[in-house]
């Protein structure tokens, strides 16, 4: 067993302070990320999901600008949209009008982003900040953004667990929600803004723009495996926190790989994980009859 892990674990893996951080907050995020993911797929509003985890480029970028954390700045920015959307499209309960709610505010975030990630370039080009907010870099995460990913996680959490059962009706028959009388519209909007704190948290992890894939990957794959919402989220859980893990070691080794030894992205090998692991539940389900 040590020589196959000596094998796989390239040295300083396990003693580097900067695995150890980025492990602790990978996992934070990937776990608020699956228990609200689920809900994000069970509603059909990944495309929500999409849109606040870009839209989040244009908070992070200018949180940079700020001199802040740019946790903050997605924070600000996906909890605004989210407001933004659910303002839009209150009216409707149409996925339609759901989603062009939701692509009026992402282009509208798009140009924000461009904006500001433009300025951000001019006042310091030799600056890799801008890639990072788009792609992220768990490493590069300080240990002060611990406790806010945690409060932030924490506040998604309670709220998915006190809304479960009631949102979770909603999320499969809004129309036998409002008949037993539960605010379909107020679980709507406090749902968005779980949702808008774990696509924040997502993004400073892996980026803006690949946020989604850690938030949709993980829960659409363990709903390939289970029908039963609450072992769905374990399962997304786990697969997420596997995800991270495996893919801050697949980055940690790619420093040792020819010819270049620079190392690649993290958020590249998570969401390469995501993705082996959807097709390999998609494989699965159908070689069981799930469909």
């Amino acid at each position: 067993m040590g020589q196959v892990l000596r094998a796989i674990v390239e040295p300083g893996f396990f003693a580097s302070g900067l695995v150890q951080r980025a492990a602790l907050i990978g996992a934070l995020v990937a776990v608020v990320a699956a228990c609200v993911g689920v809900f994000t797929v069970l509603r059909g509003q990944s495309f929500a999901g999409e849109a606040l985890g870009d839209i989040g480029a244009a908070g992070g970028s200018s949180a940079y600008l700020a001199g802040v954390a740019p946790l903050w700045g997605f924070v600000a920015i996906a909890v605004a949209a989210a407001g933004a959307i659910e303002l839009i499209g209150v009216r409707h309960a149409r996925a339609a009008f759901r989603d062009l709610a939701t692509g009026i505010v992402l282009g509208f975030g798009f140009g924000l982003a461009a904006l500001f990630l433009y300025l951000g370039t001019i006042e310091q080009s030799t600056s890799g900040e801008p890639v990072t907010i788009l792609f992220g870099d768990v490493f590069l995460l300080d240990s002060s953004l611990l406790p806010l990913v945690a409060g932030f996680g924490a506040v998604a959490l309670a709220l998915v667990l006190v809304l479960y059962r009631p949102l979770l009706l909603a999320s499969v028959s809004g129309e036998l929600a409002a008949a037993r009388g539960l605010p379909v519209r107020a679980l709507g909007a406090l749902y968005l803004l779980a949702l808008a704190l774990a696509v924040a948290l997502a993004a400073v992890t892996i980026g803006a723009i690949l946020s989604t894939a850690l938030l949709v990957g993980p829960a659409a794959t363990a709903l390939q495996l289970t029908r039963r919402p609450s072992h769905a989220i374990a399962a997304a859980a786990a697969l997420g926190v596997a995800a991270v893990w495996l893919g801050i070691l697949a980055a940690w080794d790619s420093y040792y790989w020819p010819p270049l030894h620079h190392g690649w992205p993290v958020s590249f090998f998570v969401v390469t994980f995501v993705l082996i692991g959807y097709i390999g539940a998609r494989l699965w389900s159908r070689r069981s009859g799930g469909g």
